[in-house]
């Protein structure tokens, strides 16, 4: 038996259990505030700050508490590579890249809404911000799954089963969005939803890499045809979407995160999810 199944192997309290996955959530926050503060003050970017503030925190407390509690590596948390990681990512990837364009297309379809021009020459394509932001969205994706689906969710996941799990997490999710520009209740209940989605992706995805795909792909789809994402404007190719229905089909200034194509999409990623075979679990790291 290797270090980590040892670690693993050992009884843990319910109240020890809380009090890991209530340090590692803290570490995690208190790291984003030190990490976003300096990259800030380096970059003056709040998507700099934010992305790879909030990556770097969660991968810094994960190496640790993983390292401390079970004897472990980041890895183990469900960023192993083999057997399933690679497949996994570029599955997740695709599935939200698909359930993005969808989001948006399908209504355009349907006389909904249109694609344009965007009017504002910052929304524009170069190839030196699609790239950027490109990285950004992928940081940003693997930092808030690290926080919400890695450490504190898999130990209690382990312990109580996704019945008792799945639901906490999403709010936690949710609610961590709060600060977002035009946040709304409609957008933390779909915002919400989604986390349940991320949440499952896990479960049935049996590492990170699923979640982390997902989580980026949707993220990284929605500013090709310029949607904004939780809130934040940030168009990669020149395009916009003018809506011609009201703000339960556009999700308002919020966008379709808080409105039905939003929740739609992450129904049917459900489903997918649902359908498709279990993998197996390849985080090592949580107690039982």
């Amino acid at each position: 038996m290797g270090a980590v199944e040892a670690g693993a192997a050992q009884r843990v309290t319910v109240t020890g259990l809380l009090i890991r996955a209530g340090l590692f959530l803290l570490f995690v926050r208190v790291g984003g505030w030190l990490f976003g503060g300096l990259l800030y003050a380096l970059f003056e970017s709040l998507l700099v700050a934010a992305a790879v503030g909030l990556f770097l925190a969660a991968a810094g407390a994960t190496a640790v508490v993983v390292r401390v509690f079970e004897r472990g590596r980041l890895e183990d948390v469900g960023l192993g590579w083999w057997p399933h990681g690679g497949r996994n990512l570029l599955a997740g990837t695709l599935a939200g890249v698909a359930a993005g364009l969808g989001a948006v297309l399908l209504p355009a379809a349907f006389g909904l809404a249109e694609i344009v021009r965007a009017p504002e020459p910052e929304l524009a394509f170069s190839t030196g911000k699609f790239l950027f932001v490109t990285a950004l969205f992928w940081f940003g994706a693997a930092g808030e799954e690290l926080m919400f689906r890695g450490y504190a969710f898999q130990i209690l996941l382990r312990r109580f089963g996704p019945a008792w799990t799945l639901a906490p997490f999403a709010v936690l999710f949710a609610l961590a969005h709060v600060g977002n520009p035009h946040a709304n209740w409609a957008g933390l209940a779909v915002t919400g939803l989604w986390g349940l989605v991320l949440g499952y992706a896990f479960h049935t995805g049996g590492d990170l890499w699923m979640p982390i795909g997902i989580h980026f792909g949707w993220n990284w789809a929605l500013p090709l045809l310029g949607v904004k994402v939780s809130g934040f404007t940030m168009g990669l190719t020149g395009l916009a979407v003018r809506w011609k229905a009201g703000p339960i089909w556009s999700g308002g200034e919020y966008g379709i995160e808080g409105g039905l194509p939003g929740a739609a999409a992450a129904a049917a990623l459900g489903i997918w999810l649902w359908k498709r075979k279990r993998q197996p679990q390849t985080a090592a790291s949580v107690s039982s």
